[in-house]
């Protein structure tokens, strides 16, 4: 079954989903790479506020392409999420976010974050990136835009397909 999540995550849609789920996401996410996450954890380092808020939110592991005439965006495939390990169980902690999007297993110590402060990580396809990048209805540049594709995007995205790879109760479908 198919369940449809407008976002922003709350922990009660975050508890409700589990590991097999297969979901449709709309609404706002951000990206981030590493470059960017570990400036987030700068920022942090030095008691300064992020550029974007992550209570709730949804951070997508994606450089995207740049938009080809007439799209809003160019291929936009995930990832691979173990780059953001060291940073991610700090943002959930410290930051609240609350979703993650990319491909590959994540440590042990992101889970243990995700399952303290319920939050939920979902895989997309691998070289499906022109596919996803038809779920993209809008894309801005919000921070970092030195870092090229891997500044930080606000996208909106409606029916952006995934699959909770690893739940808020540390359900993963890579240990099955």
């Amino acid at each position: 079954m198919m369940k449809k999540i407008q976002l922003p995550l709350t922990q009660e849609k975050v508890r409700e989903l589990r590991a097999g789920d297969k979901v449709l996401l709309s609404g706002v996410i951000w990206t981030g790479r590493d470059a960017a996450h570990q400036r987030f954890v700068e920022l942090l380092d030095a008691g300064k506020a992020l550029p974007v808020e992550l209570k709730d939110q949804t951070i997508y592991f994606v450089g995207p392409c740049p938009a080809p005439p007439g799209k809003v965006i160019g291929s936009a495939g995930p990832t691979t999420s173990g780059r953001m390990d060291r940073y991610s169980p700090r943002l959930i902690a410290e930051c609240g976010l609350r979703g993650m999007i990319g491909k590959g297993n994540r440590s042990q110590a992101v889970v243990e974050a995700m399952k303290t402060h319920g939050a939920v990580y979902f895989a997309a396809t691998g070289g499906a990136g022109a596919l996803i990048a038809r779920c993209i209805k809008s894309c801005e540049v919000v921070a970092f835009a030195d870092l090229g594709p891997e500044a930080v995007h606000r996208l909106v995205v409606e029916d952006f397909p995934l699959i909770v790879a690893i739940d808020a109760y540390g359900d993963s479908l890579y240990q099955r």
